[in-house]
């Protein structure tokens, strides 16, 4: 599956346009990444456990994009990009959008 952040894929042009695919996840802060991470507000650095969810929550938001977009048999994702919120204290949603495209090769 191609996936890009721009509105186009070079050598191709649209064949159709599918329609927009979502991916998305809610995760919740461990009590003990809490407790290290109130410890490491206080010498300043890095959130390592706060990294680590929100890269597992944007991988599992990503994949569950492509899936979609394979449902739909798409060839493309153009458009792709990754919004994030707050949902409830403690909890964040990952969201990851694009339109599925399928694509047709631009004979030279």
């Amino acid at each position: 599956m191609i996936v890009t952040t721009v509105g186009y894929v070079p050598g191709y042009e649209f064949k159709e346009v599918l329609g927009i695919v979502i991916g998305n996840t809610v995760h919740s802060k461990h009590l003990g990444r809490d407790i290290a991470a109130a410890f490491k507000t206080l010498a300043g650095g890095e959130l390592k456990g706060y990294t680590e969810m929100l890269t597992e929550a944007r991988n599992i938001a990503y994949e569950r994009m492509i899936d979609e977009a394979e449902k739909l048999g798409a060839d493309a994702i153009i458009g792709m990009r990754f919004s994030s919120s707050a949902v409830m204290q403690g909890a964040a949603e990952m969201l990851a959008y694009g339109t599925a495209v399928k694509l047709k090769k631009i004979e030279d």
